[in-house]
């Protein structure tokens, strides 16, 4: 009998921790490492959504001018800090190149197609064994501004190709679909058939569900050093571990960037943080996306989630005081009698990866031959993990590309790099 293939994951976020999922339940033998505890920053901060059609790419029509206008404002839901370093620049460069429409929308039909059975597969997951809430509720997308309204309209289209069935309320329509919106709302856009679920509680079932699938996992790992053999990795140094495989994932979220230099095929990967406070719950129909303020609006059993904000800025997980007050004003103007928190909260920061076009990089990592990358999935990876986890297992099992991960092919940014230093250990500043 052949022994199954020996596959080490490289991050334990929610990418990593579905990639390790899928490759168990596909009969791989699976080691997970995370420089921390499974399950933490985006993976654990983020709104939750499972939303193909609110996954247009970042990138897009009048993000330019927008993001000029919001770097003088300290609450802004976009903040660029200034940077001279050559990657920074580039890697702005690469965002503005792709704020175009035909880009946006290329973008968003491969995300459509990525994530078409996304909310079967969590269905699958909770018959699997995993325990957290999954709601079927759809979103609401409200806006205070009729031009903001009319600015998704052309994305609209695409979406109902995709059997989203987006629906257009004016005025007090869509205070029919929620009551609690103030009459400030010009109007919404209702995506009846999207899902939300609890973060947290899905990172503790993925972990768990790993345990018991035989997964070995190893927290507190930082990686540090890789020993490459004929055409790609022999092992790599997590923690004070040297940890051997027959295939590689580099599944490590906004850290993808600094590994994979560390691998020797470097990836335009950078961080953009955001921000979640759990408040009190509130009588909701369904997740909201307050459109005009950016500010993701997730009601579950135990509290409501308050989720926004993008800082293009370095890798940490500060808090900044004036952008947390900003996301708990912002119900102010869409909800009726809501007022910001008098007591106590306890925010979160958490930082996504986010490449240059706004769209996951998946596939073979450069001329490493068992080396294999899915990461940069920015504000999608909750919907978009299962889908990237299903590819990703096939083609390293396999060998087989799906047609549907074909537009995150890493080529379009390694074609033209030769790998560094193929044949000593490579160890991180």
């Amino acid at each position: 009998m052949v022994a199954p293939k020996h596959v080490v994951v490289i991050g334990g976020g929610v990418i990593g921790l579905t990639a390790a999922y899928q490759l168990a339940v596909d009969g791989a033998r699976v080691t997970l490492v995370d420089a921390r505890r499974t399950g933490r920053g985006a993976a654990e901060v983020n709104a939750g959504w499972v939303c193909p059609a609110e996954s247009a790419p970042v990138p897009g029509p009048g993000m330019i001018s927008t993001s000029l206008k919001w770097m003088f404002r300290r609450d802004s839901p976009l903040y660029i800090r200034p940077s001279l370093d050559p990657q920074f620049v580039r890697f702005m460069l690469g965002m503005w190149r792709s704020c175009n429409a035909p880009a946006q929308q290329a973008g968003f039909e491969a995300h459509l197609r990525l994530a078409q059975s996304s909310g079967e597969a969590y269905d699958r997951y909770r018959a699997d064994g995993l325990d957290f809430e999954l709601r079927h509720d759809g979103l609401l997308m409200a806006f205070l501004e009729e031009h903001n309204l009319d600015h998704h309209r052309p994305l609209l289209e695409l979406a109902r190709r995709y059997d989203r069935d987006p629906q257009v309320l004016l005025g007090d329509d869509a205070r029919v679909q929620e009551p609690q919106l103030t009459d400030r709302v010009h109007g919404a856009i209702y995506l009846p058939r999207e899902d939300h679920l609890d973060p947290p509680a899905l990172m503790r079932a993925l972990h768990a569900r790993l345990l018991e699938l035989g997964v070995t996992i190893v927290e507190g790992a930082p990686i540090s050093g890789a020993r490459h053999g004929q055409g790609g990795l022999e092992s790599i140094t997590a923690g004070t571990e040297q940890v051997g495989g027959d295939a590689y994932v580099l599944a490590a979220g906004a850290w993808t960037g600094p590994i994979s230099r560390l691998l020797g095929v470097p990836l335009p990967i950078r961080p953009g943080k955001g921000y979640s406070i759990d408040v009190e719950p509130y009588a909701l129909r369904s997740s909201v996306n307050l459109s005009d303020a950016k500010v993701a609006v997730t009601p579950l059993s135990r509290n409501l989630r308050l989720a926004g904000t993008m800082e293009f800025a370095g890798l940490d997980e500060e808090l900044n005081q004036v952008r947390i007050g900003a996301i708990l004003r912002a119900p102010t103007a869409y909800f009726r009698d809501w007022a910001p928190p008098t007591g106590p909260v306890t925010p979160k920061a958490g930082i996504r990866p986010m490449t240059p076009d706004g769209i996951p990089v998946i596939g073979r990592l450069g001329d490493l031959t068992n080396t294999y990358v899915s990461s940069g999935h920015g504000m999608q990876g909750i919907t978009l993990g299962p889908g990237s986890a299903l590819s990703l297992s096939r083609l390293v099992l396999t060998g087989e590309t799906s047609d549907v991960i074909l537009p995150f092919a890493p080529q379009r940014f390694t074609r033209a790099l030769v790998r560094r230093t193929p044949t000593r250990d490579l160890v991180s500043a």
